[in-house]
């Protein structure tokens, strides 16, 4: 039997699909649908509170060109939910194809959904697409952040080319209340050096909030972000309120100088909770 070269096959790629959808039942926050295929698996640790945790994990330990995953969450009326990340997620070069990541959250009435993932981490060459859509209730609350580090500075690593898009869609009742697109694509690490984009920075991040709370929460936000660490600024952002929504946007040099800030800034929108366990260093 003759061999067919190497070539002619195409790369095995991760495949995973994962949806959780919550109910309320003797005042706490349980499971109604759990659904878990290929790479994407969820993870539900014991909480002492009326709020449900989950941890999204993706087995195949990193994205490349052709992966695909996709997430769908659900709190049904009266439920809170946080998701978050087991680790940093990890884009390596792609040969060829773009990995894809689609996270689509439905907030019921009365309902909160944080949406926390760790840090995205991009590696030279790598090319991702990833799209979050919401859909909220008129009586609901969100809460997302999304953070990216080009390359991991202490490793020596930098990001030179590639391609990375972000899509938001968020809808309150049917409308459209927020979204926005960023794009990188090519000469990433020269495009990054702008004063408009990064002014030469590797980390950065959103955090977006729309709920009651939003305009009891911006002060004590902005309070966290005027703050000077150790005498020195080792990041730079800043936080705007209005519609009823809350965004920040934080650059630093390196992710650990963004954790730095990212953390107690997640815990004043999380009205004093702490960042899931899985986020200590």
């Amino acid at each position: 039997m003759q061999q067919q070269p190497a070539d002619r096959y195409a790369p095995q790629r991760a495949r995973g699909a994962g949806r959780l959808v919550t109910k309320a039942f003797g005042g706490r926050t349980r499971l109604a649908e759990f659904y878990q295929e290929g790479c994407a698996k969820i993870r539900l640790p014991e909480t002492f509170s009326p709020e449900m945790e989950a941890i999204l994990i993706n087995t195949s330990g990193g994205l490349t060109g052709g992966d695909v995953i996709e997430w769908s969450v659900a709190a049904a009326a009266s439920t809170r939910l946080s998701v978050t990340t087991q680790a940093n997620e990890k884009i390596y070069k792609a040969s060829s194809g773009t990995a894809s990541v689609s996270t689509h959250v439905t907030v019921g009435e009365d309902a909160s959904v944080h949406w926390l993932p760790q840090e995205t981490i991009l590696f030279d060459q790598s090319s991702l697409t990833r799209r979050l859509d919401v859909d909220l209730s008129e009586r609901s609350e969100f809460l997302a952040v999304e953070a990216v580090l080009l390359g991991r500075k202490a490793m020596g690593e930098a990001v030179a080319n590639g391609f990375f898009r972000d899509r938001w869609r968020v809808r309150r009742g049917g409308q459209l209340i927020h979204a926005e697109e960023m794009k990188f694509e090519g000469e990433i690490e020269q495009l990054s050096q702008a004063a408009a984009v990064l002014s030469g920075q590797v980390a950065f991040a959103t955090l977006f909030y729309t709920g009651p709370l939003a305009e009891m929460l911006f002060p004590k936000l902005r309070q966290i972000l005027d703050r000077t660490p150790g005498g020195a600024s080792l990041w730079t952002g800043g936080a705007s309120h209005w519609n009823g929504k809350l965004i920040a946007r934080l650059v630093a040099p390196t992710g650990f100088d963004l954790r730095k800030i990212l953390t107690p800034a997640i815990s004043v929108l999380r009205n004093g909770a702490p960042v899931p366990k899985v986020w200590n260093i």
